[in-house]
C-alpha cells in the first residue's frame, strides 16, 4: 500500500496542475463535451457557462465566511491550547496520522461544513508539536488524512434530507417521500460508514510514509503563526487603559464583541432547541464559528486583525469556485449529465442499480461537485429508473450521495479549505487521497452488490 501511494504522489507530484489550472481544464471538458455531445449549440455553450458562473455567489461567501471564522477561531489562545492538548496526544507518526483522520471524519459526520476546518487545524498542530519534538511527521499525510473525512456523509447530508420532505423530488417523480431512517440510520447505511471509516484509518496507517521519506512541515508556515501570535500580543499590551485614546478603547472594549456574540449563542441554543436535530447547515456553522471565535478573542480589535489575516487563505475559493459554478451550468442546461446518468440506467436491474448510480453520481461529481446541485440534476433520472426497475429507493438515494462524497477525495473543491489553512497545494496531497479514493470506492461498491 506504501508503494502504491508513494507511485501515485510521484505521478501527481509530475503530472496534476496547480487546483486553478484544473478548474480551467475541466471547464474546457465540460464545454466541449456539452457542444460535441448534447443538441447544444455553441451560442447555448457560451450562455450556460457565462450564466453558470454566478449561480455559486452566494454559496462561495459561505464557503469564504467558513474558512475565515475557522481561521479566525483556531488562532484564538483558547482553542489554541485545546488542539494541543489533542496534538500532545498520538506519540508517533502512525497515532498522529490516526488522530487527525478521526478528528476529521467525527467533525465531518456531525456537520460537513464543520469538518472542513476541525480537522485540518489538528493537522496543523500536530505537525508543529511534532517538529518541537525532533520527530519527523510528513504534513501531506496528516492534511490528506483530514481530508477523509469528507467521505463521511451524517446528519447534514443534503441527499436524504431532500428525500425525507413532502417537496422533493422523490415525492414528485414517483409519488413517495424516504424517511431518514431508511437512508441516513438505515443499518446497511450505519454499516458502510463504519466499514469506510475504518477502511480509512487503516489506508492511512499502511500508507503513512517512514521517517527517512517524511516532508514535513515548512517553517516558514509556523513562523507566520509564530510572527502573527507574537503582533497580538505586542498590540495588546502596547498601551495600558488610561494611556489609550477614545477609538483604541473602543477597540479594546470587550463587551462590543461579546454581546453580539451572545446573542449569536441564544439565538443557537434556541435552534437546536427546536430543531432538535444535528441538522444544521453553512450559515449555523458560520454564526457558530463567529460566535465563539469573537469570545475567544474578547476584543473587536483582536478578532478584526485575526480576520485580516484570515481572509489570505480564502483566494483560492473565491478564484476557482466560479469555474465549477460555470462546470455546473453547462453540465445541468446542456443535458450532457443526462446522457451519463441514462447510460447507467440502460444496463442496470434492480439489484444493481445502487452500485451504478454510485457510480455515475462519482463521476458526475467530478463536475458537478454538490450534492445538493448534483442531486437537483441527477436525482430525478435514478429515483425514475427505480422507480420503472422496482428498484430500492432508499438505496438508491444514498447511493447517489456516497457517490457524490466518494469522489470528493480526488475533486479539488472540497479540499482547498483545508490547504487554505495548511499552505499546501493540491498536488502535496492528491496522491494519497488517490488511494484513498480507490479504497473507499471498492469497499462502498461491494456494500451496495452485498447489503
Amino acid at each position: 500500500m506504501r508503494a502504491i501511494s508513494k507511485a501515485l504522489c510521484k505521478f501527481v507530484q509530475k503530472w496534476l496542475p496547480s487546483a486553478y489550472v484544473l478548474a480551467l481544464i475541466l471547464t474546457l471538458v465540460a464545454f466541449l463535451g456539452a457542444w460535441g455531445l448534447t443538441d447544444s449549440s455553441l451560442l447555448d455553450c457560451v450562455k450556460y457557462m457565462s450564466q453558470g458562473m454566478y449561480s455559486l455567489l452566494s454559496f462561495t461567501m459561505q464557503m469564504v465566511l467558513v474558512l475565515v471564522t475557522g481561521h479566525c477561531l483556531a488562532s484564538s489562545k483558547p482553542v489554541k491550547k485545546l488542539l494541543r492538548s489533542i496534538a500532545y496526544l498520538p506519540k508517533n507518526r502512525v497515532a498522529a496520522t490516526l488522530t487527525v483522520a478521526l478528528v476529521g471524519m467525527i467533525a465531518t459526520y456531525l456537520n460537513w461544513g464543520l469538518g472542513m476546518i476541525a480537522g485540518a487545524l489538528v493537522a496543523k498542530e500536530v505537525a508543529r508539536v511534532f517538529k518541537g519534538k525532533g520527530i519527523k511527521l510528513d504534513y501531506a499525510v496528516l492534511i490528506a488524512a483530514c481530508h477523509a473525512g469528507n467521505i463521511i456523509r451524517g446528519p447534514s447530508s443534503s441527499i436524504p434530507l431532500e428525500v425525507a420532505a413532502e417537496s422533493s423530488i422523490v415525492y414528485e417523480t414517483v409519488g413517495a417521500i424516504i424517511p431518514v431512517s431508511t437512508t441516513l440510520y438505515s443499518s446497511w447505511n450505519l454499516i458502510i460508514t463504519v466499514l469506510v471509516a475504518i477502511s480509512g484509518l487503516i489506508t492511512y496507517a499502511l500508507i503513512c510514509p517512514r521517517e527517512s521519506e517524511c516532508i514535513e512541515i515548512q517553517q516558514a508556515v509556523l513562523d507566520a503563526d509564530a510572527a502573527r501570535e507574537e503582533a497580538e500580543e505586542k498590540a495588546h499590551a502596547a498601551k495600558s487603559w488610561k494611556d489609550m485614546d477614545f477609538a483604541e478603547k473602543l477597540d479594546n472594549f470587550a463587551p462590543l464583541a461579546i454581546i453580539p456574540a451572545l446573542i449569536i449563542v441564544a439565538y443557537m441554543v434556541w435552534y437546536f432547541w427546536t430543531k432538535r436535530t444535528l441538522n444544521f447547515g453553512l450559515n449555523e456553522v458560520v454564526l457558530m464559528f463567529f460566535a465563539a471565535g469573537a469570545l475567544c478573542h474578547k476584543t473587536p480589535g483582536n478578532y478584526s486583525r485575526a480576520m485580516g489575516e484570515a481572509i489570505k487563505s480564502a483566494a483560492g475559493i473565491t478564484l476557482q469556485f466560479l469555474f465549477y459554478a460555470a462546470i455546473m451550468g453547462l453540465v445541468k442546461n446542456s443535458g450532457l449529465v443526462d446522457i451519463l446518468a441514462n447510460f447507467f440506467v440502460s444496463i442496470s436491474s434492480a439489484k444493481t442499480l445502487p452500485l451504478f448510480t454510485f457510480w455515475a453520481a462519482g463521476i458526475v461529481n467530478i463536475f458537478v461537485p454538490s450534492g445538493g446541485g448534483q442531486w437537483t440534476v441527477q436525482g430525478p433520472i435514478m429515483m425514475q429508473a427505480a422507480d420503472t426497475l422496482n428498484a430500492d429507493f432508499a438505496k438508491t438515494a444514498m447511493a447517489l450521495c456516497w457517490g457524490d462524497s466518494w469522489t470528493n477525495q480526488i475533486q479539488p473543491f472540497w479540499a482547498l479549505p483545508a490547504l487554505s489553512l495548511a499552505g499546501l497545494g493540491i498536488k502535496d496531497i492528491m496522491g494519497y487521497c488517490f488511494t484513498f479514493a480507490i479504497v473507499s470506492g471498492i469497499v462502498i461498491s461491494v456494500c451496495f452488490l452485498v447489503l
